[in-house]
């Protein structure tokens, strides 16, 4: 049975994990650079998807490990080379890698697959160069992009890192436009659900006046 202590230093030590994460100093930083630099080493195009993207565009939240956009051809490279550049792929987990010296695992999520459960649809993984973006010397999938897959997955943290971007980046109906048709409608509703939340804090700070 885990006693007191034990859960109050887990606790402490949790909340020093999350303030490193949001200062950018922590373990998951530390693996998304070292990746990043080996895969640019390697001449591999990648482009950082995922959740550390959802930071990189304006919505802070935190997350464990680092998802990383390749090519086919990428993926292959990335195999080729991981002992040699540290990384250990994971028994069962085709596309999944730890980083050796930090401990946080990696996911590589290749171009031509599927987001979600990785049943065919209308949207599929892009070609990592036609849609990434340099943000703080890293290449990070565009917002558009980041958006219509995490649209297209259609799962709950999916849309809720949606309805966050939406708010972080001051989006409104229009952005609609640079969205494939099949997610537009999915998009309208995080916007109205993005407008109910903010009127529900509304009326509770009028309510505390």
């Amino acid at each position: 049975m885990v006693g007191q202590t034990e859960i109050t230093g887990i606790f402490v030590e949790r909340l020093a994990e999350i303030g490193e994460f949001f200062d950018g100093t922590g373990r998951v930083h530390q693996a998304m650079r070292r990746i990043a630099d080996r895969l640019q080493a390697a001449g591999i195009r990648y482009a950082i998807i995922g959740g550390m993207a959802v930071n990189a565009h304006r919505h802070s939240r935190t997350t464990m490990d680092v998802d990383f956009l390749l090519s086919p051809d990428g993926l292959r490279e990335l195999r080729r080379c991981a002992a040699a550049n540290e990384f250990d792929p994971v028994p069962g987990r085709t596309r999944r890698f730890i980083d050796r010296p930090t401990g946080i695992t990696f996911d590589a999520l290749v171009a031509g697959m599927f987001p979600g459960n990785g049943t065919a649809g209308p949207i599929a993984f892009p070609e990592p160069a036609t849609v990434s973006t340099e943000i703080d010397g890293l290449h990070v999938v565009d917002l558009p992009t980041l958006i219509q897959l995490k649209l297209a997955a259609h799962r709950y943290q999916d849309f809720a890192d949606v309805i966050n971007l939406i708010r972080a980046n001051g989006l409104d109906d229009r952005f609609r436009d640079k969205l494939h048709p099949s997610v537009q409608s999915d998009y309208i509703e995080c916007i109205e659900e993005m407008r109910r939340e903010d009127d529900y804090e509304a009326r509770q700070d009028r309510a505390s006046e």
